[in-house]
């Protein structure tokens, strides 16, 4: 846990160790973690220069002196400074480096796209092989750090289900906003139902549609993928990777109008079933988000006081918003009072 500070494994084990104890000499630490007691006696004298260890007198105070200033000839004892302090800038120093590599990937993701050799090429990849499709697609899911738009058709060709299924889940543990179109056919693949049921337990949102355009992922409203016909590539699975342009745009657009047509799909005890004209009225735990937000709530505070996740009280608020028609919160408000929702 502590290597993630800046300490080595020799490090940590004398730093924990000495947590369990008000003082100790650097020969009871190594008679504790194994290290010999040369070692552990440099490796105290280095986190005391770090300031994560002090130094203790007999009266317990503490010293930024030497080992070799314990009380006569008897071995110096240390103890640890207060983490709360200690440790501070070493946080602060980890969220810099983390804050100076985003600055970089963002840098040379922009140099990279303006100094393509095409002007095309800063806008649509061509990927073609089924290995180059299923990892352009696993880097899209993976990479997405705020929202995916997916629009799934037919049956699965370059990425077999279950590895999607591991995208999605791994998306889904990073709070990403994961919403899913599937035409009404996808469902018709053996053990369909059953992944769909798992995923909008996990938090994904999923409505259903007649039928749709194409196939796609939308990540972060950043880049897309969509598959070409294979026809075109000598049969191979072959796909374009649309980056942000005007093209990516009416992509994400194609996606909101799909969305609002769709309907959308609820688990049951034994699967999942598409909402039905009984289900246009707000549920019960809807009707406890709104009357939090409406009391000026934020959504941390409303998801604490319901003993929710933020996620699924944005999953609420949605979904009141789509049944209201609402564009904003203020007109969720409006509308709730008007229909006598609450």
């Amino acid at each position: 846990m502590l290597q993630a500070l800046g300490l080595g494994p020799a490090e940590e084990a004398i730093y924990t160790a000495l947590m369990a104890r008000p003082t100790a000499s650097a020969r009871e630490l190594a008679g504790q973690t194994a290290i010999e007691e040369g070692e552990a006696a440099r490796i105290l004298l280095d986190l005391a220069t770090r300031g994560l260890v002090a130094v203790a007198t007999e009266a317990g105070s503490e010293t930024s002196e030497s080992a070799d200033c314990g009380a006569g000839f008897q071995p110096a004892r240390y103890r640890l400074t207060p983490p709360s302090v200690a440790m501070a800038p070493f946080l602060v120093e980890q969220r810099n480096a983390l804050h100076r590599a985003e600055t970089a990937f963002s840098m040379l993701t922009e140099q990279y796209r303006s100094t393509a050799a095409h002007p095309a090429g800063s806008v649509v990849e061509v990927v073609v092989g089924a290995e180059q499709v299923a990892h352009r697609f696993h880097q899209l899911q993976r990479g997405a750090q705020r929202e995916l738009l997916v629009f799934l058709v037919g049956v699965p060709i370059a990425v077999p289900r279950e590895d999607a299924d591991v995208s999605e889940n791994s998306a889904l543990d990073r709070g990403v906003d994961f919403r899913v179109v599937a035409a009404r056919s996808y469902l018709d693949g053996e053990d369909v139902s059953r992944d769909v049921r798992a995923g909008i337990l996990a938090g994904l949102e999923l409505r259903l549609a007649d039928s749709l355009p194409l196939k796609m992922v939308v990540s972060d409203r950043e880049r897309a993928m969509v598959p070409l016909d294979m026809a075109d590539s000598g049969g191979e699975p072959s796909a374009i990777v649309v980056h942000r342009s005007g093209l990516l745009t009416a992509l994400v657009h194609l996606f909101e109008r799909e969305w609002a047509q769709a309907r959308p799909l609820y688990t049951t005890a034994t699967g999942v079933r598409e909402e039905s004209a009984a289900d246009q009225q707000p549920t019960e735990g809807e009707l406890e988000v709104l009357a939090l937000l409406l009391a000026g709530f934020s959504d941390r505070r409303a998801a604490s006081q319901l003993g929710v996740s933020i996620r699924t009280v944005e999953r609420r608020t949605r979904r009141l918003m789509d049944l209201a028609g609402a564009d904003s919160r203020l007109q969720l408000g409006w509308h709730a009072a008007r229909s006598g929702w609450l």
